[in-house]
């Protein structure tokens, strides 16, 4: 079966408002040979008249009455599809936004988002969820809007991306430990007992390798999954945690933290979406409170 054409349903409208093949034209600015050419494709995708002459003019038949009343609210809808959003309304705005971050966002970042969010669009739940993996599906299938990450081989090459902050790796351990007094070298560095961390089971990282070109190897005691597992190991063992500064400030209250002794890269924590949501002025409005929130 062919598929009709749905351009015609505009020119069906403004024949049946105007009754004139004439006047629907000029209204369509189109010359009047081509609005009879689309009144006669209109007549064989119907099978009626349509417009039929009485007199000088044209009158429409039953099925054009009945078409009238069913085209304008059709026409109407497809343009108000094809319209740019209207100005977004903060105060009626009433909508989840699921958020899918690693441990420490929410701890640092949650109640400064929470109480903007709350000041602006009082009708807006946040609804936070972890991250346990680098998978880009969760964006794609709409499950989540928006994502913090540093952005990586895994993240999907569609997805959306936008700085937010840039962090650094710091050590920690508990107050009392033998690091907390002296120059921490590079050497006293790598005597400790660490704590590595890994969502993906990896035994080495960025430190190892800085390590390695000094000569120096590290001695890894345990492995998690997570910062807030090495800290809350930090906080009753003699053990070395090394985490993202920023990212745990909250998770590393009344722990000693210093500067690692070697020379590592910064990382850039990223904002990122699915591009169907770029042109949504309340996902907009939404990526705008968190950059501005990690941004103190």
């Amino acid at each position: 079966m062919t598929r009709p054409d749905l351009n015609l349903l505009v020119t069906l409208d403004v024949l049946l408002a105007e009754g004139s093949v004439a006047r629907a034209a000029r209204r369509l600015r189109l010359s009047p040979s081509a609005m009879s050419r689309a009144l006669a494709r209109l007549r064989e995708a119907t099978g009626d008249p349509l417009l039929v002459r009485a007199g000088r003019g044209l009158v429409p038949t039953p099925r054009a009455l009945e078409l009238r009343t069913l085209t304008g609210p059709i026409v109407e809808a497809a343009e108000a599809c094809l319209r740019p959003a209207e100005s977004l309304d903060l105060k009626t705005l009433a909508r989840t936004f699921t958020l899918r971050n690693r441990e420490g966002f929410v701890e640092n970042f949650g109640a400064g988002l929470i109480a903007r969010v709350e000041r602006e669009a009082p009708g807006v739940r946040l609804r936070f969820v972890q991250k346990l993996d680098r998978e880009s599906s969760p964006l794609r299938e709409g499950t989540v809007d928006l994502e913090t990450a540093v952005v990586g081989d895994m993240t999907g090459p569609e997805l959306r991306a936008q700085a937010l902050f840039h962090d650094r790796f710091v050590a920690v351990v508990r107050p009392g430990h033998p690091l907390t007094s002296g120059e921490v070298t590079p050497a006293r560095y790598a005597e400790g007992h660490h704590i590595h961390v890994s969502r993906r089971g990896n035994d080495v990282g960025p430190i190892d390798t800085a390590l390695q070109a000094l000569g120096l190897s590290r001695k890894i005691t345990a492995s998690v999954g997570s910062f807030s597992e090495a800290l809350a190991l930090v906080r009753a063992t003699d053990l070395v945690a090394s985490v993202p500064e920023r990212y745990t400030g909250s998770l590393r209250e009344n722990l000693v933290t210093f500067p690692l002794p070697v020379a590592l890269p910064e990382i850039t924590i990223s904002l990122l979406w699915h591009p169907r949501l770029d042109a949504d002025p309340a996902h907009r409005w939404l990526r705008g409170c968190v950059r501005e929130v990690c941004a103190v």
